[in-house]
Formats: C-alpha cells, structure tokens, sequence
C-alpha cells in the first residue's frame, strides 16, 4: 500500500512538472497519465523510475518513450472519444492504454512476439476491452480494420509508409517519427487531405527503428 501512494506521488508529480510545465494542456491526455500506472509497464528492475523523465529500457532492445513524448504525440493526434485509433509498435503498452482511455477503440500492432505478449497481459489485467492486438509487420498497419482516425508510430522508418497513409480516413491525423537511429529524427504530424499528405514538424526524437520483416535496418 505505501508503495502504491509512492507510485500515486510520482504520477501526480510526472503530470505537473513534466507535462504542465512543458505546454500539455489536453485534459483528457492529463487525466490519463495521471491514472494509468506507468510502472506497470516497465521491468521491475526500473519501476522506481518509471516517473522520471526520460526513456526506459524494456526487453528485446526496445524502449518505452520518456511521459513527455507520450503525452506530446498523444495531444498532437488530437483524439476524440468516439474515434479509432491504428497504434504501429505495442511496445510496453503504455501508450496504448493512454490512447485506449481516450479514444473508443484502439487497434494496436507489434511485430516481436515477445513484446506483443507481455503487453497484451499487462493490459488484459487493466481490464482494457477496447484494445486488438495484432502481431505483425507494422509498415502493412491493420487492413481489414481501415480507415482509421488516427494513426500513432511509436518507432521510426526513414520514410512515411503509403501503406499507413492510405489508411487514414480523409482528414484523418498521423504522429510518425522519420530517420536513422543513430542521427536526430523528426517527429511529423501528417495530416490526409484528399490526395495530398501535409507534413509538419512536430519535434527532435529518439526512437528505435520501425522493423520491416522483422529484420533492422
């Protein structure tokens, strides 16, 4: 129970110094990371820091996102109650139950087996029923469940799929992040407007690469 309040304290302190301070003004986005308990997520060897202000490892190379990038691509999809959202890179699944406590329904996508099972436990346990799981190539998003509102890509190609682009509805908003893991990347905000993709720069990143057939680049 003492651990629980600790944890509750962390979260609380996240939300205002991390987020406040740093211009996350979507109250729906607030009250999830206030809530959902990160700790959960991360491996037990970290979860005295799954507050703090920076990145995480998880298991098999990967990474979960520092709570400001988190609510930044969270607030910049600009989610809707009634939406449906396309996640591509489950990952630890913390940006999933942001996103699933948001949003309808979430559609999420995770090509190593490992991280698609641990995350879908997680979750499960939550008691999240509005969360699909699919383990998958990411770059061929979810097909049978096209369009989506929204799409969020929580690792990076070096360049912006056609297959996820065509599967935003029209007007329809995607958080993806571009380049080479070693050098800076760009978070974009690609907006569908009849055949046209406009693209804006959001911020500087650091994401894992997006795997392609399950095979680095």
């Amino acid at each position: 129970m003492e651990k629980n309040k600790e944890f509750a304290y962390l979260r609380h302190n996240m939300v205002v110094s991390q987020l406040l301070n740093r211009n996350i003004k979507d109250t729906n986005v607030l009250d999830a990371m206030g809530k959902i308990p990160r700790h959960l997520f991360v491996d037990k060897n970290y979860r005295d820091e799954a507050y703090s202000d920076h990145p995480l490892p998880i298991i098999m190379g990967q990474t979960i996102s520092q709570p400001y990038i988190v609510a930044l691509m969270t607030q910049e999809l600009e989610i809707a109650n009634h939406e449906k959202i396309l996640e591509i890179g489950t990952g630890s699944g913390y940006q999933t139950a942001i996103l699933a406590d948001i949003a309808k329904e979430v559609y999420t996508v995770e090509t190593i087996k490992e991280l698609f099972e641990g995350a879908q436990k997680v979750l499960k346990n939550l008691g999240y029923q509005n969360i699909y799981f699919k383990n998958s190539d990411g770059y061929n998003g979810w097909l049978e469940k096209a369009p989506f509102d929204k799409i969020i890509v929580t690792a990076a190609p070096l360049e912006i799929p056609e297959l996820l682009t065509s599967q935003l509805k029209e007007q329809g908003i995607m958080l993806i992040p571009i380049g080479f893991p070693s050098q800076t990347q760009i978070l974009y905000k690609v907006t569908k407007s009849g055949s046209r993709i406009i693209k804006e720069e959001v911020a500087n990143v650091a994401f894992v690469p997006l795997i392609k057939d399950k095979i680095k680049y």
